[in-house]
């Protein structure tokens, strides 16, 4: 996993003049208060592959869900990087943060069972999962279970000041 607190910097090209970094807590925090996020994936012949789904900032990671046939699982058989993002569609006020990083399976059923538990109490009663065989078990099917470790992150601050500060993880 990542060191607790990353490098940051501030691009002065698309920043207020002068701004400081957006603080590494401030965009965690809002990883770990976002509802929604964008994952980007890479399809087998290169093209792009974009969807919404849930996430959940645990640890120093993002872990985020799907069935083994979505395509975003195909694509992760070919290539596990990939792209979180979440934000607001809002230009003046808010914080965006990118995520990037290697998706990797998560299969350990003591550790699906507390992120189960988390699911849930973030998402409420439709993210109820059971854990087995490595994977989170919900009426529509099974889902694999995959943790994203920041390797460079990006927060969009939106609004005077703007920001754009990147996060670089040892």
């Amino acid at each position: 996993m990542p060191s607790q607190e990353p490098r940051t910097d501030v691009d002065p090209r698309y920043s207020s003049e002068g701004v400081a970094p957006t603080p590494w807590p401030r965009a965690r925090d809002a990883l770990a208060a976002a509802e929604l996020f964008w994952i980007s994936t890479v399809r087998p012949d290169g093209r792009p592959h974009v969807t919404p789904l849930s996430a959940l900032w645990h640890g120093d990671a993002l872990y985020f869900s799907t069935g083994p046939e979505e395509r975003k699982a195909r694509n992760l058989e070919a290539n596990p990087e990939v792209v979180l993002t979440t934000g607001t569609n809002a230009w003046y006020e808010g914080l965006d943060v990118v995520v990037e990083g290697t998706a990797v399976r998560t299969t350990d059923e003591a550790l699906l069972r507390e992120l189960a538990a988390a699911w849930e109490q973030k998402y409420g009663g439709f993210f109820h999962y059971d854990v087995g065989d490595g994977c989170f078990l919900h009426p529509s099917g099974r889902a694999y279970v995959f943790v994203v470790a920041p390797r460079t992150a990006f927060g969009f601050g939106k609004g005077e000041p703007f920001s754009q500060t990147r996060y670089r993880f040892s």
